[in-house]
């Protein structure tokens, strides 16, 4: 089970990126931006204690999707990788996509009008299978419009809330329109290479070189008048300083970010070595950067409006994320009391048949009835049964202390072998009867030595499923309760969001009609970076300097 979803090696997405996850999920049904994702394994409600304390709350800004497509071929995505050496850095920018001149004339402010027009600029480069999936969905385009709003709706409360006056997110806002610049202007560079030249594959050593003022010309005229004179130090070199200066903002505001989140240790640094591919990867950004402005007229109104709007839409969904970090999480909370007082007034949902079950087989066990027979009638734990489906009377081997949940073990451990508890044993899967079988030294998982013990459970489990989900798996019931608290106070606190922040997305835009060709350009694309992963993943790692040198053995004389 994944208890980290948000995944901190995919760092700033592209536009393409996030309008693809936003198609994708449009397929699947997946209509909320912003949704507080409770994770929970209840399946196997038993006892691991790794199991048991799997429920883990996730309060994150989502765009639609948390499945962000690996198979973009060029856009911010690959230059997320490439562009910022420690993917953690980038996690403070997540992706997507907003615009500046038909949208609404806003300029750098906060965007509220996204017409038909900008939806099919959007949706132009979109993957092909995504495309297909959304055609194919009769709500599609409805929902992708409602997630705009809502994002956009956020990333205007974000800048009420003065988030965006901050030193460090006005950076990061710089540093997304200059990232998204270079990688757009890369795209239409590359486009005849059909995604076989890695981003920014067309720059070479000799431009980040002379980037970085490593290949000085000899000083011309004015230079050594200057130098002459002994104010040559004003002039010279004045494009490295320049660039050194914008490198270290870029950087900074990026550590400063990831630190203030947590993505990244308050006190560690980077190494040399991820510095100097740190500033080889952002003279590509800036020398594509650069470059795009001084063929603005060359480029025209269409590289400019698209910019813009992959720009705009980036910059969005990062001061969106930034108000779900610091403002939305605290709003959307539900504590304990809430989760009792719903209990409290939903009768349904009090275990106290379940106990009364529980407590009538707990004294039959105490009377003497076979205890293994007793398991296998009524325990409802799922683990009861081996891969072949036979019955276990309830009995876990060899487990080692530490595994299972608290309540569990410590009631186990403080019996003697061949004795039952007195009571019951509360967790949140349900009631618990318990008897030690063994205690003492055996082998843990690995083979090496440990304290372990043999218990056999009866379980009757309180565990229920959510009723307007279906298809979700069965959790313990203030899990559920609160799951379902939360979702009602996200959504109240997201249509007050909207309300107060109109936004307007047109919903009768055009999907753009996918062809064979196109299906079949990305499925080579698709496997030519899988072969790619597959290629990285099976290449030795690089010795250290730390690491012995292999010494050819003497041959014998």
């Amino acid at each position: 089970m994944n208890t980290n979803p948000n995944n901190e090696n995919e760092l700033e997405n592209d536009a393409k990126t996030v309008l693809n996850d936003k198609v994708s999920a449009e397929a699947r049904n997946t209509p909320e931006v912003i949704e507080t994702e409770k994770i929970t394994d209840a399946e196997t409600p038993v006892l691991p204690q790794d199991t048991a304390d799997e429920t883990v709350e996730v309060e994150k800004v989502k765009t639609v999707s948390a499945n962000a497509s690996s198979t973009q071929d060029a856009g911010m995505s690959a230059l997320a990788k490439g562009a910022i050496v420690i993917a953690v850095i980038l996690a403070i920018g997540i992706g997507l996509l907003f615009w500046k001149d038909k949208v609404g004339a806003h300029g750098e402010g906060a965007l509220t009008n996204i017409g038909k027009e900008e939806m099919q600029i959007l949706l132009k480069d979109a993957d092909p299978m995504q495309l297909k999936a959304l055609a194919e969905s009769p709500d599609g385009k409805k929902k992708i419009a409602e997630n705009l709003k809502q994002l956009l709706a956020v990333a205007s409360a974000a800048r009420k809330e003065g988030l965006a006056r901050d030193p460090n997110t006005q950076q990061e806002l710089e540093n997304i329109r200059m990232v998204i610049t270079a990688s757009i202007y890369d795209q239409k560079v590359n486009k005849d290479n059909k995604g076989a030249m890695p981003q920014f594959g067309l720059i070479s050593e000799a431009q980040i070189k002379e980037f970085w003022g490593e290949n000085e010309p000899e000083p011309g005229a004015f230079q050594r008048t200057m130098n002459t004179i002994g104010i040559g130090w004003i002039t010279a070199n004045a494009d490295k300083r320049r660039h050194e200066a914008e490198f270290q903002k870029f950087l900074d505001s990026k550590l400063a970010l990831a630190r203030e989140s947590g993505k990244f240790p308050k006190d560690k640094e980077l190494g040399e070595e991820e510095i100097k591919q740190a500033k080889d990867d952002f003279a590509k950004i800036k020398i594509y950067e650069e470059e795009a402005k001084e063929k603005a007229g060359e480029l025209g109104e269409d590289f400019k409006r698209e910019v813009d709007l992959q720009v705009k839409l980036q910059q969005s969904q990062f001061l969106a994320g930034l108000y779900a970090d610091k403002i939305l999480k605290e709003k959307v909370k539900v504590n304990d009391e809430d989760v009792k007082k719903y209990i409290a007034e939903h009768p349904e949902l009090d275990p106290k048949k379940k106990r009364a079950q529980a407590e009538q087989i707990l004294s039959r066990a105490k009377a003497g009835e076979d205890f293994t027979k007793l398991a296998n009638e009524f325990s409802q734990d799922p683990g009861n049964k081996n891969p072949k489906g036979e019955l276990q009377g309830g009995l876990y081997k060899d487990v080692p202390k530490g595994q299972m949940v608290p309540a569990f073990e410590q009631t186990a451990l403080s019996l003697e072998p061949g004795k039952i508890a007195d009571s019951l044993v509360e967790t949140p899967y349900g009631f618990h009867i318990l008897k030690l079988e063994r205690k003492g030294e055996g082998k843990d998982a690995t083979g090496n030595p440990a304290e372990t013990y043999d218990v056999r459970h009866i379980l009757i489990t309180t565990t229920i499923k959510d009723p307007t989900n279906p298809m979700g798996r069965e959790m313990p019931v203030a899990d559920m309760v609160k799951a379902k608290l939360e979702k009602e106070k996200q959504k109240t606190v997201l249509d007050e969001i909207v309300a107060n922040n109109p936004v307007v997305v047109a919903e009768d835009f055009e999907i753009p009609q996918v062809s064979e060709e196109q299906m079949q350009q990305m499925m080579q694309q698709q496997m030519m970076q899988q072969q790619m992963m597959q290629q990285q993943m099976t290449q030795p790692p690089a010795p250290t300097e730390d690491a012995p040198k292999a010494t050819k053995p003497e041959s014998k004389k």
